[in-house]
């Protein structure tokens, strides 16, 4: 009986074992990293989501005040084009771990909210145009989208820095060096503190 306990006892050791190493990885950080890059991802995922949202917007806004001010040709074109460049970017995974595209991508969406808002600053010479329905309404949605879009970038941009951070400093780093020597930093996007603290966006 007594050798029937210490098989029993003996063969516990193995699961208690895992599990008290389980617990002391745990506790050292081991899954800060993946936890931290797939918190980020979701933001990246959201940011993406909003400038999505603002581009399906523009066609209609276009041609809502094509329909009011068709002279303004050059505004008009300055937003297609911008407009055109801007979804013509290829952006995937590596996008936010690549210097490069991230770069691209983040002037191409910078230059089509100015043009963007060039368009919209043009209702204030067509009164006919400044009191149309559907441009309020496109206005209103724009507007609430840019703002919506700046929260997106703000949130973006303070999960990829506790990302990288975990990345660089104790005891993320150890694990970044063995464990996890595929995972790369993140980029960012370049924001005022003021856009941090209350993104409040509008154009008229």
């Amino acid at each position: 009986m007594g050798g029937s306990f210490a098989a029993r006892l003996s063969g516990l050791r193995a699961p208690l074992f895992a599990v008290m190493v389980s617990l002391l990885l745990a506790g050292c950080g081991i899954n800060v990293i993946p936890t931290s890059e797939e918190h980020a991802k979701a933001m990246w995922s959201e940011v993406l989501n909003q400038y999505q949202r603002r581009s399906d917007l523009i066609p209609n806004l276009v041609e809502t005040v094509k329909g009011y001010a068709s002279q303004e040709r050059d505004v008009l074109t300055s937003v297609i084009e911008a407009r055109a460049k801007a979804t013509s970017i290829n952006v995937d995974a590596s996008t936010i771990t690549d210097p490069e595209k991230f770069k691209q991508f983040q002037a191409a969406q910078s230059e089509l909210g100015r043009a963007l808002g060039r368009l919209i600053a043009v209702s204030e010479a067509y009164p006919d145009l400044k009191s149309s329905q559907n441009f309020l309404a496109l206005q209103s949605q724009i507007e609430g989208t840019e703002n919506r879009i700046a929260v997106a970038r703000r949130d973006y941009i303070r999960a990829v820095q506790a990302y990288n951070t975990e990345l660089k400093t104790f005891p993320g780093v150890l694990w970044a060096a063995t464990l996890y020597r595929s995972y790369k930093p993140m980029e960012t996007f370049t924001i005022s503190e003021e856009q941090t603290r209350a993104p409040q966006v509008r154009f008229n």
